[in-house]
């Protein structure tokens, strides 16, 4: 009897143990690829001149209007085959930290616009990000800006 209860806990045990995790709330995954830098300017320069003349729509997902968030979620899927997730909020929780000044093309930066609100880009080259700007659509900005120098919040690596 002593038997048979060891050996329905060693088939069971690791059966629990593996619902238990899958049962976590885990952080979305990104594959670690490596592109060299000269790579993926060109990719997002080529996205940045796809998508130039479309407006900022709240949700938005196509060049009807697109926002913040949609933009990066597009060109990672468009131009490297990567799936982030939707909103800037998730986004923000995807990849590592990296300081400002260790900024390379590709980084995601963020930005808190309002108390509750956040806004996203993808860092190019010297201190300048594209993004999806509320009054000029589809737009290139520097950090330095004024305006985004007081409301940068942080920066993520997705890329390896």
């Amino acid at each position: 009897m002593r038997c048979l209860l060891i050996k329905v806990i060693q088939l069971i045990l690791p059966a629990l143990l593996l619902f238990g995790c899958a049962s976590q709330p885990n952080k979305p995954e990104v594959p670690r690829l490596t592109y060299s830098e000269s790579v993926l300017k060109k990719l997002f320069y080529e996205q940045f001149q796809e998508w130039a003349s479309v407006r900022y729509r709240n949700g938005g997902l196509s060049k009807a209007g697109v926002d913040c968030s949609g933009f990066v979620y597009l060109t990672y899927q468009q131009k490297l085959g990567i799936r982030l997730p939707r909103s800037s909020g998730h986004q923000s929780q995807t990849g590592y930290p990296v300081r400002q000044n260790e900024l390379k093309a590709g980084d995601l930066v963020f930005f808190k616009t309002e108390p509750t609100q956040n806004h996203v880009g993808i860092y190019l080259e010297q201190r300048r990000f594209m993004h999806v700007s509320s009054t000029k659509g589809v737009a290139i900005s520097s950090l330095d800006d004024r305006y985004w120098a007081s409301k940068y919040w942080k920066s993520i690596r997705v890329l390896g």
